[in-house]
């Protein structure tokens, strides 16, 4: 996406916090349970969710790769994995200190 990890991390969990917040809010409307349109809705939003982070974690560090600065884009991305893992901490940390 860019080569900065830490916006590319912000734009990770972004992501998420997009898709968690129209998941909470699914249960408005008014869907009947059988059918196969929950399933495939489900379905389609996983494999749209595993595109846009193989493209936010991904597209730099090969296209860096593919110009032969191979030790760059190991960087790029430890580092973007670093910073997301930072975020999921943070996250889990605010998560466990409301509910104890």
């Amino acid at each position: 996406m860019t080569q900065n990890p830490l916006y590319n991390a912000i734009l990770a969990a972004g992501y998420i916090v997009l898709v968690a917040t129209i998941m909470n809010q699914a249960h408005r409307v008014d869907v009947p349970e059988s059918g196969i349109l929950i399933p495939v809705t489900v379905l389609s939003l996983f494999v749209l969710s595993a595109a846009v982070m193989g493209y936010i974690f991904f597209y730099e560090p090969v296209q860096l790769c593919l110009a032969g600065k191979q030790k760059e884009a190991v960087n790029l991305f430890l580092k973007t994995i670093g910073f997301f893992a930072g975020i999921t901490v943070a996250l889990l940390a605010l998560l466990f200190s409301v509910a104890v």
